[in-house]
Protein backbone atom coordinates (compact mmCIF):
# COMPACT_ATOMS: atom_id res chain seq x y z
CA UNK A 1 0.00 0.00 0.00
CA UNK A 2 1.22 3.33 -1.13
CA UNK A 3 1.05 6.34 1.06
CA UNK A 4 -0.50 9.36 -0.26
CA UNK A 5 -2.46 13.24 0.40
CA UNK A 6 -3.56 15.91 -1.05
CA UNK A 7 -2.77 19.37 -0.93
CA UNK A 8 -2.82 23.14 -2.63
CA UNK A 9 0.78 23.94 -3.78
CA UNK A 10 1.23 27.86 -3.89
CA UNK A 11 2.87 29.23 -7.22
CA UNK A 12 6.96 28.33 -7.46
CA UNK A 13 7.81 31.18 -6.38
CA UNK A 14 6.01 31.26 -2.85
CA UNK A 15 7.44 27.70 -3.21
CA UNK A 16 10.72 29.10 -3.23
CA UNK A 17 10.03 31.50 -0.38
CA UNK A 18 8.38 29.01 2.12
CA UNK A 19 11.68 26.17 1.37
CA UNK A 20 13.80 28.93 2.58
CA UNK A 21 11.75 28.91 5.90
CA UNK A 22 12.46 25.53 6.30
CA UNK A 23 15.86 25.58 5.45
CA UNK A 24 16.26 28.28 7.79
CA UNK A 25 14.65 26.11 10.43
CA UNK A 26 17.14 23.04 9.91
CA UNK A 27 20.19 25.70 9.74
CA UNK A 28 19.46 27.62 13.16
CA UNK A 29 17.00 24.82 14.96
CA UNK A 30 17.66 21.11 13.89
CA UNK A 31 14.24 20.61 12.06
CA UNK A 32 14.58 18.94 8.73
CA UNK A 33 11.31 16.80 8.49
CA UNK A 34 9.01 19.57 6.83
CA UNK A 35 12.12 19.64 3.78
CA UNK A 36 10.44 16.62 2.54
CA UNK A 37 7.41 17.56 1.13
CA UNK A 38 6.98 20.39 -1.29
CA UNK A 39 5.72 24.14 0.37
CA UNK A 40 1.75 22.78 0.70
CA UNK A 41 -1.89 23.42 2.31
CA UNK A 42 -2.49 19.90 3.02
CA UNK A 43 -6.67 19.30 2.22
CA UNK A 44 -6.55 15.76 2.56
CA UNK A 45 -3.90 14.13 5.33
CA UNK A 46 -1.71 11.22 4.31
CA UNK A 47 -4.10 7.68 3.93
CA UNK A 48 -2.70 4.49 2.54
CA UNK A 49 -4.21 2.61 -0.34
CA UNK A 50 -3.43 0.26 -3.31
CA UNK A 51 -5.33 2.11 -5.36
CA UNK A 52 -3.33 3.61 -8.35
CA UNK A 53 -5.97 4.81 -10.47
CA UNK A 54 -7.32 8.32 -9.21
CA UNK A 55 -8.70 10.06 -12.24
CA UNK A 56 -11.92 10.61 -10.83
CA UNK A 57 -10.66 13.73 -8.66
CA UNK A 58 -10.82 15.15 -11.93
CA UNK A 59 -14.62 15.75 -11.46
CA UNK A 60 -14.15 17.24 -8.44
CA UNK A 61 -11.42 19.10 -9.58
CA UNK A 62 -13.48 20.72 -12.68
CA UNK A 63 -16.32 21.59 -10.59
CA UNK A 64 -14.06 24.19 -8.53
CA UNK A 65 -12.94 27.20 -9.72
CA UNK A 66 -9.66 28.47 -9.09
CA UNK A 67 -9.42 30.70 -6.07
CA UNK A 68 -7.01 33.33 -3.93
CA UNK A 69 -5.42 32.12 -1.04
CA UNK A 70 -4.00 34.40 1.23
CA UNK A 71 -0.78 33.72 3.67
CA UNK A 72 0.25 36.18 6.46
CA UNK A 73 2.99 35.32 8.72
CA UNK A 74 3.57 32.68 11.33
CA UNK A 75 2.15 30.38 13.68
CA UNK A 76 2.19 27.19 15.83
CA UNK A 77 0.15 24.28 17.27
CA UNK A 78 1.24 23.95 20.77
CA UNK A 79 4.95 24.06 21.47
CA UNK A 80 5.04 21.57 18.24
CA UNK A 81 4.43 23.25 14.97
CA UNK A 82 5.42 26.47 13.56
CA UNK A 83 3.45 27.05 9.77
CA UNK A 84 3.06 30.12 7.56
CA UNK A 85 -1.00 31.00 8.29
CA UNK A 86 -3.38 30.92 5.78
CA UNK A 87 -6.53 33.01 5.84
CA UNK A 88 -9.21 30.17 5.95
CA UNK A 89 -11.55 31.79 3.10
CA UNK A 90 -14.46 30.89 2.52
CA UNK A 91 -13.45 29.38 -1.10
CA UNK A 92 -10.56 27.41 0.36
CA UNK A 93 -12.97 25.87 3.13
CA UNK A 94 -15.59 24.99 0.63
CA UNK A 95 -13.15 23.11 -1.66
CA UNK A 96 -11.55 21.28 1.52
CA UNK A 97 -15.03 20.48 2.35
CA UNK A 98 -16.13 19.22 -1.26
CA UNK A 99 -12.81 17.71 -1.87
CA UNK A 100 -13.00 15.43 1.68
CA UNK A 101 -16.76 14.92 1.11
CA UNK A 102 -15.65 13.11 -2.46
CA UNK A 103 -13.17 11.27 -1.22
CA UNK A 104 -15.27 9.48 1.82
CA UNK A 105 -17.69 8.38 -0.65
CA UNK A 106 -15.69 7.47 -4.03
CA UNK A 107 -12.32 6.53 -2.44
CA UNK A 108 -13.73 5.16 1.12
CA UNK A 109 -10.90 7.66 2.59
CA UNK A 110 -11.85 8.53 6.29
CA UNK A 111 -12.26 12.17 6.78
CA UNK A 112 -9.69 13.80 9.63
CA UNK A 113 -11.05 13.85 12.71
CA UNK A 114 -9.24 17.35 13.53
CA UNK A 115 -10.65 20.57 12.25
CA UNK A 116 -9.30 21.59 8.74
CA UNK A 117 -6.72 24.53 10.16
CA UNK A 118 -4.87 25.40 6.56
CA UNK A 119 -1.46 25.98 7.02
CA UNK A 120 1.85 25.59 5.91
CA UNK A 121 4.70 24.08 7.83
CA UNK A 122 7.49 25.16 8.81
CA UNK A 123 9.31 23.39 11.48
CA UNK A 124 7.51 20.12 13.07
CA UNK A 125 8.26 16.49 14.29
CA UNK A 126 11.81 17.08 14.75
CA UNK A 127 11.63 20.46 16.24
CA UNK A 128 12.70 19.85 20.00
CA UNK A 129 10.73 21.41 22.85
CA UNK A 130 13.74 22.51 24.61
CA UNK A 131 14.60 24.61 21.06
CA UNK A 132 10.79 25.20 20.50
CA UNK A 133 10.80 29.36 22.24
CA UNK A 134 14.01 29.84 20.11
CA UNK A 135 12.76 28.82 16.97
CA UNK A 136 8.97 30.44 17.18
CA UNK A 137 10.89 33.75 18.51
CA UNK A 138 12.78 33.66 15.00
CA UNK A 139 9.88 32.99 13.02
CA UNK A 140 7.27 35.26 15.16
CA UNK A 141 9.69 37.99 14.46
CA UNK A 142 9.70 37.87 10.84
CA UNK A 143 6.35 39.53 8.96
CA UNK A 144 5.52 37.47 5.72
CA UNK A 145 2.07 38.02 3.70
CA UNK A 146 1.58 36.75 -0.10
CA UNK A 147 -1.21 35.50 -2.36
CA UNK A 148 -1.02 32.95 -4.92
CA UNK A 149 -4.15 31.33 -7.29
CA UNK A 150 -5.06 27.91 -6.21
CA UNK A 151 -5.38 26.34 -9.66
CA UNK A 152 -5.62 22.27 -8.98
CA UNK A 153 -5.27 19.55 -5.93
CA UNK A 154 -2.72 18.26 -6.07
CA UNK A 155 -2.14 14.04 -4.95
CA UNK A 156 1.41 13.27 -3.73
CA UNK A 157 2.84 10.26 -2.64
CA UNK A 158 5.33 9.14 -0.67
CA UNK A 159 8.74 7.13 -2.12
CA UNK A 160 10.02 5.66 1.15
CA UNK A 161 12.14 9.11 1.78
CA UNK A 162 10.07 11.95 1.33
CA UNK A 163 6.52 13.18 -0.49
CA UNK A 164 6.50 13.92 -4.36
CA UNK A 165 4.23 15.26 -6.88
CA UNK A 166 2.36 11.96 -8.61
CA UNK A 167 0.02 14.33 -10.18
CA UNK A 168 -2.46 17.34 -10.35
CA UNK A 169 -5.95 17.78 -10.93
CA UNK A 170 -6.71 21.15 -12.49
CA UNK A 171 -9.79 23.60 -11.54
CA UNK A 172 -11.82 24.57 -13.96
CA UNK A 173 -11.21 27.30 -17.09
CA UNK A 174 -13.03 29.76 -15.30
CA UNK A 175 -10.06 31.78 -13.48
CA UNK A 176 -10.07 34.86 -10.99
CA UNK A 177 -7.24 36.11 -12.28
Amino acid sequence: MKLYFMALLPDPGIQAEVTRFKQAAQEHFGSSQALKSPAHITLIPPFRTDRTDFAALQTVAMAQNPFMVQLRHFDRFDNRVIFVDVVPASALLACQTRLADFCASQFAITPDSRPFHPHMTVAFKDLRQAIFPDAWAYFSAQSYERTFTARGITLLVHTGQQWQVDQTFAFSAVDTD
